[in-house]
């Protein structure tokens, strides 16, 4: 059994019984309106984080983890962009070491790209996390304009994570939702969290 690699999220990883496995590729999919970049923030704390952003600038996402009061690590953030993200992804998460956590966020740009190609980045993607004990971190944007590729990405990934955020009674209420656990199992309820500030377990109660 692979070894089971922490998220920093201690109510996740009791979720996951005791984290995800090493060598995991994982979707996760958030309301671009919500808070739902706390989670990426909390998973750079438990190893080196390799986090590639291909929309905002290194210094935009420095900025953020630098005034978020979550806990996070110190994550080695690069820009990947140009006219080729996927090549630009694919030579940036070669470099990853042993045991790193890499974040691609968002995914939703690579997943506007040619499917043939899209597919042998995920596949060296996955190949690289077998070898070096390593996880990687899909950021996706869910929504309207869901990307062509999001399907492609959901099939691959190991484990999708599913974030949904509601406003009810004026209240705003996340949900987090194990969709998708390949080798594992998949949790039955939602987590229901506090993404005020930080990733917290959320304990009011549901009123009907």
């Amino acid at each position: 059994m692979p070894e089971r690699l922490s998220t920093g999220v201690e109510v996740l990883d009791r979720e996951l019984s005791g984290g995800l496995p090493a060598g995991s590729v994982v979707a996760y999919q958030s309301p671009p309106a919500s808070q739902g970049e706390l989670l990426l923030y909390e998973l750079t704390r438990p190893r080196p984080t390799l986090y590639l952003t291909t929309d905002r600038t290194e210094d935009t996402v420095a900025d953020a983890f630098e005034e978020t009061r979550a806990p996070t690590g110190s994550p080695d953030i690069r820009y990947v962009s140009g006219e080729d993200p996927l090549d630009a992804v694919r030579r940036a998460f070669r470099s990853a070491g042993e045991g790193t956590t890499v974040i691609v966020d968002p995914i939703d740009g690579l997943e506007r790209t040619s499917r043939g190609r899209y597919e042998t980045v995920l596949n060296e993607l996955a190949n690289h996390m077998q070898n070096t004990g390593s996880i990687a971190i899909l950021h996706c944007l869910s929504g309207s304009h869901t990307p062509m590729l999001r399907e492609t990405t959901q099939h691959m990934a190991d484990v999708v994570l599913d974030l949904r955020t509601e406003v009810k009674s004026g209240v705003i209420e996340n949900r987090l939702a194990v969709t998708k656990f390949r080798g594992g199992r998949v949790p039955s309820e939602t987590i229901k969290m506090d993404l005020t500030e930080r990733v917290r377990v959320d304990t009011s109660r549901d009123i009907a």
